[in-house]
């Protein structure tokens, strides 16, 4: 055999065995890929301070850059019960193929039939190693996922409250969680100031119709967001573990509602919430002439606060200030009672009066300027006390006195806070 016809069969034979490796190490690689992503996992979800958790399975889809984890759950270290904090059963993480051609690398990510836990006993213990804080919450996040979510879609998922130390246990929840968030990376739309529109619907405890639409911008530090929530016509009954709790008092019939409207602009919030009781009939968790005392109680006291045409309990509780400090205002929380029950009813909808542009709060204004603003704001409300008719016995009683000094409904926003601890020096200092 010649020189050349040797050399040809080796090539011959290179030029098939490379291929042929490639090949193997391809399969073995595809085959190994999941325990590896598996452990990798597991070795993220134990890093999480005061936490423990791990995942059965991982399943790899390369020809849609995917991957699925299956039975994830998360609990922490030291909980008494053995109910997990999450269970997530199914995720599929995949590249987002449309935003490619936006020029984007991003992941959408589909959950099936989540549940996140909240036990409160669970939840009020501290680890001997210290609690996760959010910087630990995403990085495990960013390990898992490495790429930026842009899309989030969940399927029948699960939330709820419990407190088993409480007699009976109660566990408030919302079952049938369907959410869709689109656009969390502002990948499309991005010359809009709130780019990602999130919807959800459920089922809440008492078969409540759970409804939450808006639209975020989740890019920012603090997201800005504009978010109506509803829910709706759920049986009271179903509350009775925690009203007997917390207020000693069980309900026989009604049905329960909540509305509520959220704004946040640049880390100032504003929004409200409005629980309202409708039909309701409660009685005491006393038998006996206790149980007879209690009932008169709480019937007197319910005609007081209950708008008689409508048959409707309601209040509408305002929210307003710095996300570290957003405390509801308790005399209007207390006005808007008395309003509801013996002025108008409250309609049983969202308000739809709190926008985006509310949640401003404009930190270059000057304390004159400021100070301005508050005059103008107590001369609108004279002239709205001159004009009004019907409830302007209630405003002045909940408001307090007109002086140019005192103005009770401010909130500090425009520098009340300095002007009244000023007067409040000065009648010091005169006493």
């Amino acid at each position: 055999m010649s020189e050349t016809k040797k050399k040809r069969k080796a090539y011959k034979k290179k030029r098939y065995t490379i291929p042929i490796l490639i090949l193997v190490l391809l399969i073995v690689a595809r085959i190994y890929l999941p325990y590896y992503v598996k452990d990798y996992i597991n070795k993220v979800l134990a890093d999480i301070p005061g936490y423990y958790g791990q995942v059965e399975d991982v399943d790899m889809a390369l020809y849609r850059g995917a991957y699925v984890i299956e039975g994830m759950y998360l609990n922490k270290v030291d909980a008494d019960t053995q109910v997990p904090f999450l269970k997530f059963p199914k995720n599929d993480i995949s590249i987002e193929w449309s935003a490619l051609f936006d020029g984007e690398i991003v992941s959408e990510i589909d959950m099936y039939s989540p549940e996140v836990i909240y036990v409160l006993e669970d939840q009020n213990t501290t680890p001997a190693e210290g609690e996760a804080d959010i910087d630990d919450w995403t990085k495990a996040l960013t390990d898992i996922v490495p790429l930026e979510i842009n899309n989030f879609e969940v399927y029948d998922g699960k939330f709820a409250f419990v407190q088993v130390g409480a007699d009976p246990n109660i566990d408030l929840q919302i079952d049938k969680i369907r959410l869709t968030a689109k656009n969390l990376r502002n990948v499309k739309e991005t010359e809009r100031v709130l780019p990602s529109p999130i919807n959800a619907t459920g089922i809440s405890i008492g078969g409540g119709a759970v409804k939450l639409d808006g639209n975020v911008n989740i890019v920012k530090e603090i997201p800005d967001m504009n978010i109506n929530f509803s829910l709706e016509n759920a049986n009271v009954t179903a509350l009775n573990p925690f009203t007997r709790h917390y207020a000693g008092i069980d309900f026989e019939e009604g049905d329960f509602s909540v509305y509520s409207e959220v704004a946040i602009a640049d880390g100032y919030l504003k929004g409200y919430i409005k629980p309202l009781l409708k039909d309701s009939k409660m009685i005491g968790k006393e038998d006996g002439i206790l149980g007879v005392l209690w009932e008169g109680f709480v019937g007197f006291f319910k005609f007081i606060l209950k708008n008689q045409g409508t048959d409707t309990i309601a209040t509408r509780v305002p929210i307003e200030g710095d996300l570290n400090n957003a405390e509801a205002g308790v005399w209007p929380t207390i006005f808007n009672i008395f309003e509801n029950a013996w002025i108008s009813a409250f309609k049983g909808t969202v308000d739809d009066d709190i926008d985006f542009e509310d949640a401003f709060n404009d930190p270059t204004l000057t304390k004159e300027e400021k100070k301005e603003l508050r005059k103008k704001r107590r001369e609108q409300r004279r002239e709205e006390r001159k004009n009004d008719t019907t409830d302007g016995f209630f405003k002045r009683l909940f408001d307090g006195a007109e002086d140019e000094e005192a103005d009770p409904t401010d909130d500090g926003i425009f520098g009340g806070d300095d002007e009244n601890k000023k007067s409040t020096d000065k009648n010091n200092d005169n006493s």
